[in-house]
């Protein structure tokens, strides 16, 4: 069993996943491994790195920030994996998911990231840019080393569309709550219920729900209907206000994790 699945396997019932987003290197290295620890001593389940790139298309601007500040430090896909390794020596049950977008992949080439990602203690991987249709290959290196190929889901998803996520993806799948970037607008709860009655309807994995929940209070609304709450730009906005000051940025991730963490358990 893969450590996604023991992990949505394993929640008592009642409770969800907490599913935190950090981007690599960002505030430096050192610090985002000490983060990494702060989130699973804070309640966090599964943790997203994101992979940096100099041009996340996707992402709203306190995420896009943090990609531009790790790429000026030259954080690397390789060095990402060797985060991920060094975390690995002290912690083999929190799942890990790389987030990301498809060019450096492309340039680590298929075989070798999913050989290198499974070395290194990847469970699963994101890429935003890449649609279903053009994923056969990516897939079949990932599955291939057991690592899990994650979707994102939007409110504009056609149910043709999730009949075809149902055969390619695993692990679970990611709906993206709000259309638009992350980090945008407000929930409007009974709409996210309405749209996983329809995923679930052709898709048998479990669904994280993230994009707009920054609390405690819009976390727990969405837990109620959601398999995991995804939590992104309110902890990535603290690393950047706190970069400078290490206890600060700690102490303040800790608590919001913890708060959100609390809320859906």
């Amino acid at each position: 069993m893969s450590r996604l699945n023991f992990v949505f396997s394993s929640l008592p019932q009642g409770q969800k996943a907490f599913i935190p987003f950090i981007t690599a290197g960002d505030s430096g290295l050192d610090n985002t491994f000490e983060l990494m620890q702060t989130l699973v001593e804070n309640g966090a389940d599964i943790i997203e790195l994101g992979v940096p790139f100099s041009d996340p298309m996707a992402d709203g601007p306190v995420i896009a920030k943090s990609h531009e500040r790790a790429v000026s430090a030259d954080v690397s896909l390789q060095d990402v994996l060797n985060l991920v390794q060094k975390f690995r020596q002290t912690n083999d049950k929190t799942a890990l998911v790389l987030m990301g977008y498809l060019n450096p992949i492309e340039v680590f080439g298929y075989q070798k990231f999913a050989i290198a990602a499974s070395k290194s203690g990847v469970d699963g991987v994101i890429v935003v840019d890449m649609p279903p249709e053009e994923a056969a290959d990516l897939k079949q290196n990932l599955s291939a080393n057991s690592i899990d190929l994650i979707f994102l889901i939007a409110p504009t998803t056609t149910d043709k569309r999730l009949k075809s996520l149902a055969k390619i993806a695993s692990g679970f799948v990611y709906f993206v709550s709000l259309k638009g970037i992350t980090g945008a607008g407000n929930l409007d709860v009974e709409t996210v219920n309405n749209n996983l009655s329809r995923i679930r309807q052709f898709i048998d994995l479990p669904i994280g729900v993230g994009f707009g929940i920054k609390d405690a209070a819009t976390a727990k609304a969405v837990s109620k209907f959601s398999d995991a709450v995804i939590v992104g730009s309110s902890l990535v906005a603290f690393v950047e206000k706190h970069g400078a000051d290490k206890a600060k940025m700690l102490a303040s991730v800790g608590a919001l994790a913890n708060e959100i963490s609390s809320a859906i358990k």
